[in-house]
């Protein structure tokens, strides 16, 4: 392989890695301050996709409103869940959690594919993006898409945002302390179960964010977010259930690895994200950057 075909391949594992930080990044928050494993959150990525694609076709919105639009919409969907279903489940079994949102994405899944097929008589649909973004940009060391650029810089921006939130701010403080020990919150006259709703809305909105920026690359379909779910909670564990700024450095490094991984011995492409969670647990059950269990 030459330098230019690795350059590219770096290049295209950050993209592949900008999608899983985000979606790890929701999966943290959500588990890291409710202790729920959500396995909607492919679902809710897709539906993120599905609703900029849809804002389009029955409103003529363009790619930077269904940006802001999309993600705010899966978060109050997100919830509206929470607050109706999942809060039914908390303090039980974290397996009735689990079987919850296995449903629930099922139900999304299907509901949206015969949508799709009922109104625009598509199983799939591509997705356009901006202008602004068509073309590729001459970097100096390799020439590469504008828009897989901006995916990128968007997403390390949001992450590292979002990170900054709840571990440096008042306001991280609280969502922190509400789900550490709420009774002792509750006593400063903090509303927890808004709090939780609004994290929770968060989480999934993430997960919203990275459908609507993966739309114009991977086009959008129900199932668009079935594959990378589970590689996702691989990139969770390696990095460390909960650990939030592990999530996302973990997704960006496992990109970049599969991606040259995979140029350098293709049989090795669908596998070598779990042969590395397999390692990363024989080492370190709980993560590379993951607290061990009795210090929590």
């Amino acid at each position: 392989m030459n330098t230019q075909l690795l350059l590219i391949q770096v290049f295209n594992g950050l993209v592949n890695g900008a999608f899983y930080a985000l979606l790890s990044l929701g999966l943290a928050v959500i588990f890291g301050m409710l202790r729920i494993v959500n396995f909607m959150h492919g679902a809710l990525y897709m539906l993120g996709a599905f609703t900029a694609f849809a804002l389009g076709q029955a409103f003529g919105l363009g790619f930077w409103p269904s940006l802001i639009l999309a993600p705010i919409l899966v978060g109050l969907l997100g919830m509206v869940l929470e607050r109706t279903l999942l809060s039914r489940l908390y303090g039980l079994d974290p397996s009735y959690n689990l079987l919850l949102t296995f449903g629930l994405t099922l139900l999304t899944q299907d509901l949206v594919k015969q949508f799709m097929l009922s109104h625009y008589a598509v199983s799939s649909a591509p997705y356009t993006p901006p202008a602004a973004l068509a073309g590729v940009v001459n970097l100096g060391f390799v020439v590469f898409p504008k828009y897989r650029l901006f995916v990128i810089v968007l997403s390390l921006v949001i992450c590292l945002l979002t990170w900054f939130i709840i571990e440096k701010t008042r306001v991280g403080a609280i969502i922190r302390a509400s789900t550490e020990n709420p009774t002792v919150t509750r006593a400063f006259g903090i509303n927890v179960s808004k709090w939780v709703t609004g994290v929770f809305g968060v989480g999934v909105g993430l997960a919203g964010l990275a459908g609507v920026l993966a739309a114009p690359i991977y086009s959008v379909e129900p199932y668009m977010g079935a594959e990378l779910i589970i590689t996702t909670f691989a990139v969770v564990v390696i990095g460390g259930l909960g650990s939030i700024l592990g999530s996302v450095i973990t997704g960006f490094a496992v990109g970049v690895l599969a991606a040259v991984g995979s140029a350098l011995y293709p049989p090795i492409a669908n596998t070598l994200v779990f042969i590395l969670m397999a390692l990363v647990l024989l080492v370190r059950p709980s993560g590379l950057f993951g607290l061990p269990e009795g210090a929590k």
